[in-house]
């Protein structure tokens, strides 16, 4: 049987559940993911050759990395092309592209500094979204935004304002808002003394950045919490608790990423309390193997659970889904088409799904047959559609993408030395 084929097979299988494949797929086609620019580099970014700080690791030393912007470019556009639909790219402030002889602190970061960036996003008809860099610096050793140096602590304020201005220079320029997310390392190894002094600063900073003025339709600033990190174990200012309250007071976006919670905590089951009090909600998705260790995304169930928390709530078009991993050990353009793939693939699955009947079961308390259709659904040839979703959109279909890749290597990787 032909792909389309299989299709029109498994559609009438569906269609008895009361879904439109067909109807799924002209969605799917329209939901962007922000694949993120740092898994081609393994976070190294072009503004310097320090070495990761931040309770940031990239474990592995795969060949092939991308060591220049032109290098990291090409590898986007390879993975692209195994990807259907349309997409952004996820900046990092530190991945800026200068000319000969120039270089900028981050605390000067202009929008010139990016202009190739969206350069390359006009060109593919992509979307940017952003982030400030708040590690990997030398005056990011200690504190960033809730040092009690307070020529640190303007150094961030600074920066995270330039980035502001070059998040709403990327929106103008592309006619798309942009995400800009704050997220800062800071914290302590060991039992704090104070606890309330850095959430103060750090409050006090955000106050700083956001009152310079910025097209709130523009620009979407959202802020991303984490429960801890290397070197962090036992406090960090920017806690779920903190990031949400100051959100909350703000009026401005907040971030998960599921990575950034204790183990026991699952996004998707956060995901419809923020829907209920916040227009938009931003995602990272990750895959946290015991702790926050950024592992490339697979169809597992908190991916599927998390893509039905959103189908389901009818959040396609209030939830902004990033991706943030950066995975070393392994072929880093694989590591993209997998992730972003298996993304797509969670969102099919949850747009195949039956959900107003499966509510219903709930609501009248017929639980063994909710138990029931929700297992017989994991067995439905989803599969079939999405091999057809990939040909319609001119990707390969299964795993035929993979031979690209592994000329890509041969050809292009392997030479990077």
């Amino acid at each position: 049987m032909t792909t389309k084929q299989r299709y029109e097979s498994t559609k009438k299988m569906y269609a008895k559940l009361g879904v439109d494949t067909d109807a799924a797929l002209e969605i799917l086609k329209n939901v962007p993911i922000s694949m993120h620019c740092w898994q081609g580099d393994d976070v190294g970014g072009f503004d310097r050759e320090d070495a990761l700080t931040g309770g940031i690791q990239a474990t592995g030393n795969y060949p092939g990395k991308a060591r220049t912007a032109k290098e990291l470019m090409a590898d986007i556009d390879q993975a692209l092309k195994h990807i259907p639909g349309r997409h952004r790219i996820n900046l990092h402030a530190s991945y800026a592209i200068f000319a000969d002889g120039e270089w900028a602190d981050r605390d000067q970061l202009e929008p010139k500094h990016f202009t190739k960036w969206v350069v390359f996003a006009k060109e593919r008809g992509l979307g940017l979204d952003f982030n400030p860099t708040f590690f990997s610096h030398p005056k990011a050793s200690a504190y960033t935004l809730t040092s009690p140096d307070e020529d640190i602590r303007k150094f961030w304020i600074e920066h995270g304002k330039a980035c502001v201005r070059i998040s709403q220079y990327f929106a103008e320029e592309l006619g798309s808002p942009c995400l800009m997310n704050i997220w800062i390392p800071d914290g302590l190894k060991d039992v704090p003394a104070d606890r309330m002094g850095p959430r103060v600063r750090y409050k006090d900073s955000l106050d700083q950045i956001l009152d310079i003025g910025y097209d709130k339709e523009k620009v979407l600033v959202c802020l991303e919490s984490k429960v801890f990190g290397i070197g962090l174990e036992s406090y960090t200012a920017g806690s779920a608790e903190f990031t949400m309250n100051y959100v909350m007071n703000k009026g401005i976006v907040p971030l998960m990423d599921n990575g950034h919670y204790h183990p026991t905590e699952m996004v998707s089951d956060k995901l419809s309390s923020l829907l209920l009090f916040h227009e938009k909600v931003a995602l990272h998705v990750t895959r946290p193997v015991r702790w926050d260790s950024d592992h490339v995304v697979l169809l597992e169930d908190e991916i599927k659970e998390i893509a039905k928390e959103i189908v389901a709530n009818d959040a396609l078009n209030r939830v902004i889904i990033g991706l943030d991993f950066f995975d070393a050990s392994i072929n880093r353009v694989s590591a993209y088409v997998v992730g972003m793939r298996n993304m797509q693939k969670a969102l099919l699955i949850a747009l195949l799904c039956p959900h107003k009947k499966l509510k219903a079961l709930q609501d009248a308390g017929n639980f063994t047959e909710l138990m029931m259709q929700q297992e017989e659904l994991k067995m439905y040839p989803f599969a079939d559609v999405w091999n057809y979703f990939c040909e319609i959109n001119g990707v390969p279909v299964m795993e035929d993408w993979f031979e690209a890749v592994k000329k890509y290597e041969t050809e292009v990787l392997a030479k990077r030395m």
